[in-house]
């Protein structure tokens, strides 16, 4: 138990040596850490949910989301190699489904209609909510 207690003490004092150091003039000096460990402003419905490939406008769009209703969307479907319908921007990673649990469908679109470079916007019976970066459109799925 002594010995687990110290090893977490040591790893504690390594994690502050590596973000906060003392220059030559006694002033602290905080190192910056790297850009990529910025949250993520979505989640993913399950684990083989695809959304490694979304470029930064589809990123941007998502996190416009995620201010506007205070809550993180949920992506539902991204990118799908074999998509259903021919021409999908899901085919080009540069389309997601999501939905807010505790959010209603009117306002995500309503957000999503004024994120910056935001394309396509559709909704589905299910209440799943489709934002892509493509062209700009509407449509109603149900």
């Amino acid at each position: 138990m002594q010995n687990a207690s110290l090893l977490a003490m040591a790893g504690l004092f390594a994690l502050q040596s590596a973000t906060t150091a003392v220059g030559q003039d006694n002033r602290r000096q905080t190192t910056q850490l790297p850009k990529h460990e910025t949250r993520i402003a979505y989640t993913m419905q399950t684990v083989s949910v695809r959304a490694g490939c979304f470029p930064e406008r589809l990123r941007a769009v998502l996190s416009h989301i995620a201010a506007k209703t205070g809550r993180r969307p949920m992506i539902t479907s991204g990118f799908r190699p074999h998509p259903r319908r021919h021409g999908s921007m899901h085919g080009k990673c540069l389309a997601a489904d999501i939905r807010i649990p505790g959010v209603s469908e009117r306002t995500i679109v309503a957000a999503a209609k004024t994120a910056p470079g935001i394309g396509g916007i559709g909704t589905y019976c299910n209440g799943i909510v489709h934002v892509d970066v493509g062209p700009q459109r509407r449509w109603v799925d149900c």
